[in-house]
């Protein structure tokens, strides 16, 4: 997978390690999401959890209707730096919360019917325009992992269908599903007719339906035809308002890790030592897990040589990755990790003292880049104590 090149000389000038973000490359995700939007009258929202990266929300704000929060922190962060509509779900609220989420969130949903019976008309006292929707499981699994299988035997999240009430309390108007984990509309299509199958008298009681997250629609082998089919088909049969809430698509392809190796060591094989880490900084490596894409680099022994490239923590398991090269590594000697703007940001740590990447954004059509954020001992030291 192959950079463009007019990015060879920012890669060259930027501080390493860093996640540097394409404005150019997220603009074309956004102009998709716009037509989606457009040809299937449907509302999109940014989800936080896996794409925070306010630094660009000003570029963002004009093509997506709002926000999903998973937390009053997200739901903060996309009332303020967004705007638009904020939808907000968690699998519990505490007491403590409800206040402060009556008056940031237009939408919330609920993972249980005891849990908006405790907290449903709190929420509308404090905040008599908002809407209330419970989320259900259509016990439909799409998800490629087990991890990331909401839908799952034994699922904490959503409400089964043998579990629902006879009639829709009056102060739910909306219903919301999530299964899909970077995936097609395919899969959408199968869950839909699994809602429709085991949801269907509730369909019509409600003005909104949320599909969820995880439609790769920015990805290129994509089938935005079938999604507006439908997104469309689904709003005919039960007038309601669909929203997607994908966060992954939003930023897919258009950002870099950017790291240096710093010592080549060897144990049965080469191994490169990098100023990044698989756990500290793109943690869906070692989760998911993934082998993220390096420019230049194979599969093992698909080129000469072939390193094992590791992070500078001390747990044993940081390891990326084993990768082949046109040559040796050397320390000093750059990588450039794509597709590296979501779900790094959001979940990265301080593992061992180790510094967070600096954030970069840059615009490849004006040759331009900006350090956005530089991270210190203080970002270590005020997350302890």
């Amino acid at each position: 997978m192959e950079r463009d090149t007019t990015l060879n000389n920012i890669v060259h000038q930027v501080p390493s390690p860093c996640y540097l973000v394409d404005t150019a490359l997220l603009r074309r995700n956004l102009e998709m999401l716009q037509q989606v939007k457009r040809r299937s009258d449907c509302k999109i929202l940014l989800a936080l959890k896996a794409f925070s990266m306010w630094g660009v929300f000003d570029l963002i704000k004009p093509y997506l209707d709002g926000t999903c929060a998973s937390s009053i922190n997200e739901a903060r962060l996309g009332a303020q730096e967004i705007g638009g509509e904020v939808h907000v779900f968690c699998p519990a609220w505490q007491d403590r919360e409800i206040e402060p989420l009556g008056q940031l969130a237009d939408h919330v949903i609920f993972n249980s019917l005891a849990q908006f019976e405790r907290f449903g008309k709190t929420l509308l006292v404090i905040n008599r325009g908002i809407q209330l929707g419970l989320r259900i499981n259509p016990a439909h699994s799409e998800a490629p992992a087990a991890l990331y299988d909401p839908c799952a035997p034994g699922s904490h999240l959503g409400i089964l269908a043998q579990d629902m009430p006879r009639k829709l309390p009056g102060e739910i108007t909306g219903l919301h599903f999530h299964t899909l984990c970077e995936q097609n509309s395919d899969a959408l299509e199968r869950t839909l007719a699994a809602v429709e199958k085991n949801f269907g008298p509730y369909l019509e009681q409600v003005q909104w339906f949320n599909f969820g997250g995880g439609h790769h629609i920015t990805r290129d082998d994509y089938n935005i035809d079938l999604l507006c089919q439908l997104v469309s088909g689904f709003k005919d049969r039960y007038g309601v308002e669909i929203y997607l809430e994908p966060g992954e698509a939003v930023a897919l392809n258009t950002g870099y890790l950017i790291a240096t190796v710093l010592d080549i060591v060897h144990n049965q094989i080469d191994i490169a030592i990098l100023d990044t880490s698989a756990t500290a900084h793109m943690p869906d490596v070692l989760e998911m897990p993934y082998r993220p894409n390096i420019e230049g680099a194979g599969k093992p022994g698909e080129r000469p040589y072939t390193f094992r490239l590791a992070g500078r923590t001390c747990l044993a398991g940081d390891v990326i990755g084993d990768y082949s090269f046109d040559h040796p590594l050397k320390p000093g000697e750059r990588l450039i990790f794509h597709d590296m703007a979501h779900y790094t940001m959001v979940k990265n740590t301080t593992f061992n003292g180790i510094p967070l990447p600096d954030i970069v954004i840059c615009d490849s059509t004006g040759n331009t880049f900006h350090i956005q954020r530089k991270f210190n001992y203080d970002d270590f030291k005020m997350r302890l104590s």
